[in-house]
């Protein structure tokens, strides 16, 4: 089985120009935990101001005091760990960077300042706290990141308290093999961690990206409900992969994920609605099912 972290209601809506209600953020989530998902990150605790599509955190995190799921926030800074400090929430995720100029693009500060930072916040959070590191295998303004950056920074953040690292491929750059070298040397130097991915679909690699991963260890993966999502520091970025896409071919891989791919597709269908799409990037809903489902005579 593999674990598959839920960012469609943070990541998939950061970047959408529509702003959805707080009651049809909670319905997503809602939706969501119908169709099998057990990690959710729900909200993210950024300034309203600068990200309006994060608006109501407190208010979504109060509509959830009863679920069946791990309930996550992302974290970005002091005063985002104090708002999650006061809701309901399973998890802190927490962002350090793996090159500066991504960092300073889309945080105003160099790599190093920040990744102390979230250090200094893993340390002191009082949730579950795990680590994504942006940019993990490419900076869309620095180029190729070195993979023992990334080790160093993975190994930083076990050591304040992550029990668990996302490697974040921000822009969709990797590739497999790229992806099983950084798997693989996280793993060595963290045997006791766990090693999340998370894949954009850039370049049409996201879901063989996402089998490699797998395959060097990874013991789960995010992806956002309809494949919506993207960065928008980078031109061009495409969406996060899609849940319904993932575990579509997941199922017919042999690997449970616990998440009804088919439900997922009308979540992700529903939403695009919701943001005022005509359909989501992903394709599991466009497709017939398969296998073909015969209606007796």
């Amino acid at each position: 089985m593999i674990e598959i972290v839920e960012v469609g209601p943070r990541d998939g809506l950061q970047s959408e120009q529509a702003v959805l209600p707080i009651p049809t953020k909670v319905e997503l989530i809602r939706r969501l935990e119908a169709a099998g998902a057990r990690r959710i990150e729900v909200v993210s605790f950024a300034n309203p101001e600068l990200v309006p599509q994060m608006a109501g955190a407190e208010e979504v995190c109060a509509a959830l005091a009863t679920r069946s799921f791990s309930a996550i926030g992302l974290v970005l800074n002091d005063r985002g760990l104090e708002r999650a400090s006061a809701c309901d929430l399973d998890e802190i995720n927490l962002v350090a960077y793996a090159s500066d100029g991504y960092a300073e693009k889309n945080s105003g500060a160099t790599a190093a300042r920040r990744n102390t930072e979230a250090a200094r916040l893993a340390a002191s959070a009082d949730r579950r706290v795990t680590v994504t590191i942006a940019v993990a295998f490419g900076d869309p303004i620095d180029g190729t990141v070195p993979p023992e950056r990334v080790v160093d920074i993975a190994a930083a953040m076990a050591a304040a308290g992550a029990v668990e690292i996302a490697l974040g491929d921000t822009i969709g750059v990797a590739v497999p093999p790229a992806v099983e070298r950084l798997v693989t040397a996280v793993r060595g130097e963290l045997p006791g961690t766990g090693i999340r991915c998370h894949f954009h679909n850039t370049r049409n690699a996201g879901y063989a990206n996402a089998f490699a991963a797998m395959s060097a260890g990874c013991s789960a993966l995010d992806a956002a409900v309809g494949g919506f999502g993207g960065s928008p520091f980078s031109p061009g970025a495409g969406g996060n992969v899609a849940t319904e896409d993932l575990t579509s071919i997941l199922r017919r891989s042999g690997i449970d994920t616990g998440i009804d791919p088919e439900r997922a597709a009308e979540i992700g269908a529903w939403l695009a609605t919701q943001l005022g799409h005509d359909s989501p990037p992903a394709m599991t809903g466009r497709a017939a099912a398969w296998p073909p489902r015969f209606t007796a005579p």
